[in-house]
């Protein structure tokens, strides 16, 4: 098992974007399984959606690239971890069930190709046995790029 540590080691993603908890099982170049814990004080509970929190689709994915970023950077440290990990594609997704404040998300993400710095993961989430969502997503390592000073310009 994987500690926080080596999870933050890895990705660049801090609260409140960071949505892997543990990783639970790697084999590096083959799969990689991990856990969100979804918890109430979550900030988009707020509004999605009052009286029935639901946790929006489009975290569990980034749930599943970033645990899709943690399995590159288990397979191939040296070209990972220095650099970022972009999302490019989805494909194939499906949501089968809600994921509510208290669900366990298991994600599952399973190495398919790797072409130099593109990777293509199949991913599956689960809470307890039931499959709530599954995608296929592509992903490309890139060197960092610092952000253009935000600050105004001199008057």
């Amino acid at each position: 098992m994987e500690s926080l540590q080596e999870i933050l080691n890895i990705l660049p993603h801090r609260y409140p974007f960071l949505l892997v908890d543990r990783i639970v099982e790697v084999v590096p170049g083959e799969r990689l399984v991990a856990i969100k814990n979804v918890s109430f004080n979550e900030p988009h509970f707020m509004g999605h959606f009052p009286g029935y929190p639901v946790m929006p689709g489009v975290l569990i994915l980034e749930a599943m690239a970033q645990a899709g970023a943690l399995l590159a950077g288990k397979t191939d440290p040296a070209s990972v971890c220095s650099r970022l990990v972009y999302f490019m594609t989805i494909d194939k997704v499906r949501f089968r069930k809600p994921v509510v404040p208290g669900d366990q998300l298991r994600l599952e993400l399973t190495l398919l190709k790797r072409r130099r710095d593109v990777w293509r993961f199949a991913g599956k989430a689960y809470v307890e046995e039931a499959l709530v969502t599954e995608a296929e997503l592509m992903a490309m390592t890139r060197d960092a790029v610092p952000a253009a000073d935000a600050s105004p310009p001199a008057e």
